[in-house]
């Protein structure tokens, strides 16, 4: 499949009320998109195959749903730091930062995604922060020799000293960091509660939206995992 077919595909899936909706918001960062939603981006996704020519033509183009369709059929096995580096440049819409760093994203299931997540803890730049925590989410499912509680305690420890600090889009992936730590082990699982308690839930409205507050606390405290994890 090349781009002109790609963009065949995406016209015959948009979504009317989802072009709305994308016209309300502020941070678009002037793409255009045809209002489809993450999920059927997905199922197109496995319909194209990992292509990456295909995936680089694609985010190169100035419409939201062929760059997320870049990112998802990229090979995450030949991503590089360097590109990685690029990409976190060009995240000029808000919403694909969290389809970049989060999401099941390809760039968490490559070789340099735990040291590029460790490079962007502390960088000056917020878009970076916010998607170094996006990725820890993702990494905090996985397991790897790397993955030490030595690491998701030192993360948890920055979040709370960092959290009052941060705009609410870092914060809401301080808190997607939070709580996938949390779900990892019983320690991990105290030190995320005692900092997701004093946080409370993360109210985050978008060009007036009105979303329901990210209660960390809830995840961290649900019966399955308190059963998951051995906790009386």
């Amino acid at each position: 499949m090349n781009k002109a077919q790609v963009f065949e595909l995406l016209e015959q899936n948009k979504n009317s009320r989802g072009i709305e909706n994308w016209q309300k918001l502020t941070e678009t960062g002037g793409l255009s998109s045809f209002g489809i939603g993450l999920t059927v981006q997905r199922k197109l996704a496995k319909q194209i195959g990992k292509n990456r020519p295909l995936a680089h033509e694609l985010w190169a183009t100035d419409n939201y749903d062929a760059k997320v369709l870049g990112l998802l059929i990229d090979d995450p096995k030949q991503i590089t730091t360097e590109q990685a580096e690029q990409q976190v440049e060009e995240l000029n819409s808000g919403m694909l930062r969290h389809v970049f760093s989060s999401c099941d994203a390809t760039l968490a299931k490559s070789p340099v995604a735990f040291e590029v997540a460790k490079s962007w803890l502390n960088s000056d730049d917020e878009v970076r922060r916010n998607c170094a925590y996006g990725l820890i989410y993702e990494l905090s499912k996985k397991k790897a020799k790397a993955y030490t509680d030595e690491f998701f305690l030192s993360v948890i420890s920055n979040i709370s000293k960092n959290v009052d600090k941060e705009s609410k889009r870092v914060q809401l992936a301080m808190g997607g960091a939070l709580m996938g730590i949390g779900k990892r082990n019983v320690e991990l699982n105290r030190a995320a509660l005692d900092v997701a308690e004093r946080i409370g839930p993360i109210v985050f409205n978008e060009d007036g939206q009105k979303c329901d507050p990210f209660d960390v606390v809830k995840h961290l405290t649900s019966d399955y995992l308190k059963k998951k994890l051995g906790i009386a």
